[in-house]
């Protein structure tokens, strides 16, 4: 920003949401290209790494939805191929007709431990080196809030 252009709250707004995105992308592409994602997508990684973290081992497919970046019929098809691969199970809801209920396999849940294991030693290398430990807690209080924020206010 030059020194005469104003700083309005919008402005302040935009460019921060801005260097946050191309932060994000950065580290993404960095850490797609590592050995962690050779064998599976980082998408694909996504869903078995958030199925991982359910307590009762089962998600709603709609829940899962919520979680991931991919629209409703490109997560459907993700779904797909991850279950011909052995790694996902799914089965119909029982209380209700429509809904899909989905599992990680033994062979998923161990796939997911080991890109997990290789995944946070990459960014370990890519993140650690750029913040401090009090640094990375601020980042992650702040990124918190933000969604927090997000999540809270209703979609228009």
């Amino acid at each position: 920003m030059t020194a005469d252009a104003k700083e309005t709250p919008s402005r302040l707004a935009a460019e921060t949401w801005e260097s946050l995105f191309r932060a994000q992308v950065a580290v993404m592409r960095r850490l797609q290209s590592g050995k962690a994602f050779k064998n599976v997508a980082i998408n694909e990684y996504d869903v078995l790494f958030t199925l991982s973290r359910c307590p009762s081992g089962w998600l709603r497919l709609n829940e899962l939805n919520d979680h991931v970046l991919l629209s409703q019929s490109s997560l459907s098809r993700l779904v797909e191929r991850l279950e011909k691969r052995g790694l996902i199970v799914r089965m119909p809801a029982p209380d209700d007709g429509r809904g899909v209920l989905l599992k990680l396999t033994e062979q998923g849940a161990d796939l997911q431990k080991e890109i997990g294991r290789e995944h946070v030693r990459d960014i370990s290398s890519l993140v650690g080196p750029a913040l401090t430990a009090a640094e990375l807690k601020e980042l992650r209080r702040l990124t918190d809030k933000l969604r927090a924020s997000v999540v809270a206010k209703p979609v228009r």
